[in-house]
């Protein structure tokens, strides 16, 4: 016997008063910051959630001054439940509905695998990959209420390829995790309205290599790319803004790319 479809449909537009939380976003020339602009761009206020609370507030009053929407930046440590229940309710008192969740924050690992202790192991696992199910979850409760939403996840090319840019294992396998549980959630909300991808970017000119990239590194990290150089942060963060917007509203439980043929999936 097929069930009855539910009364009340899910959305696919996004409402005009609406809040994106953005993780990571306290650094100046991280992926996290440029996305953050691209949506305060597109009309959404804007929170931004860091262990840096002083770069989260600079980067919330840059964004709302340069482009008057409300914005907030509040710090947290985002692998500590009650911190993330903390902030996030700060957010939900200050700002808009949450329609959208960027999770960027990240965490490096190039250490080799036989040097991997289970600290470093459990702070890789929770900076990419924990901090993103706390998050989702608890804002998770706005998007289904209103029954529409966005979550997208950054996860890297070193999920796909096994390493091989600069982080080894530790890193390559949170950021796998990050995908699979981007998939499974995807089947149990998307129904409901809210969408989840992924986005996996190659090399980006960001700091998590250890600092600012320099001309031989550039070359050695684009040397088998098809577009033989790193991305740009923008470009990312175009990518993410998209997956975020109006309309991708049929697009969920996906990965994209963005690696510049260093990976072909």
């Amino acid at each position: 016997m097929t069930e009855a479809p539910p009364t009340e449909q899910p959305t696919t537009g996004l409402p005009h008063d609406r809040t994106a939380v953005v993780t990571g976003a306290g650094s100046v020339r991280g992926i996290g910051r440029q996305a953050a602009a691209r949506l305060a761009r597109a009309g959404w206020s804007v929170a931004i959630l860091d262990i840096d609370a002083e770069g989260a507030a600079d980067t919330a009053r840059s964004l709302g001054a340069e482009y008057g929407v409300t914005t907030l930046g509040v710090g947290a440590d985002l692998t500590d439940p009650d911190a993330v229940d903390v902030a996030v309710s700060v957010v939900e008192g200050r700002l808009p509905p949450v329609v959208g969740l960027a999770n960027i924050a990240g965490r490096s690992s190039p250490t080799p695998f036989l040097d991997v202790t289970p600290d470093e192991w459990d702070r890789v696992f929770a900076v990419n990959l924990r901090s993103a199910f706390l998050v989702s979850q608890r804002v998770l409760p706005s998007m289904l209420a209103q029954r529409v939403g966005r979550i997208v996840s950054v996860s890297s090319v070193s999920a796909q390829r096994g390493g091989g840019t600069y982080s080894t294992v530790a890193y390559s396998a949170a950021k796998a995790g990050l995908i699979g549980m981007s998939r499974a959630l995807a089947r149990e909300v998307s129904p409901l309205g809210v969408t989840v991808n992924c986005v996996a970017p190659g090399p980006v000119d960001t700091d998590i290599f250890g600092g600012p990239l320099s001309d031989d590194r550039r070359a050695a990290m684009s040397a088998q790319a098809l577009v033989p150089r790193v991305a740009t942060a923008h470009e990312v963060a175009a990518l993410i803004a998209f997956l975020m917007g109006p309309d991708a509203s049929y697009i969920t439980a996906a990965t994209y790319d963005i690696n510049g043929g260093l990976q072909i999936s």
